[in-house]
């Protein structure tokens, strides 16, 4: 079958995304599946005005700061595909969340190399060192 597929139209991909180290953005999480595009990549693009591209490791203390500023990660709320977020789980962060957590002394652990470039247009990359994990064994 030629390139088209079963409909005659090429998939459209986007090129591959850098991370804030400057490699190829490794994935975040897909259980629960997280980026603003939901294919599991702290991802960006122009509507995600957010910018969900901080892959950060929840925890009971951001959980509950995140709650406190309005924005509930940790309740279930299926009518949105959404599980709710647990301690443990990764998940893309809004880069100014994150950075209003830092600045609280609340903010999680980053994945680096699944944290987007564009995270240093709100963080400086020595903050996101200072908070780095690093990923779990596949």
């Amino acid at each position: 079958m030629p390139d088209g597929g079963a409909f005659g139209r090429r998939r459209e991909e986007r090129p591959a995304a850098t991370n804030v180290l400057g490699g190829t953005l490794l994935p975040c999480s897909v259980a629960p599946l997280t980026g603003f595009f939901r294919d599991g990549c702290c991802n960006t693009g122009p509507q995600d005005i957010g910018l969900h591209v901080v892959c950060a490791v929840m925890t009971e203390e951001f959980l509950g700061f995140s709650k406190a500023r309005g924005n509930d990660l940790s309740t279930p709320r299926p009518e949105y595909g959404f599980p709710g977020l647990n301690p443990g789980d990764q998940w893309c962060l809004c880069a100014a969340r994150w950075e209003e957590a830092r600045l609280a002394g609340r903010a999680p652990q980053v994945l680096l190399e699944a944290t987007h470039v564009a995270a240093l247009e709100v963080c400086s990359l020595a903050d996101l060192q200072a908070h780095a994990v690093e990923p779990p064994p596949l």
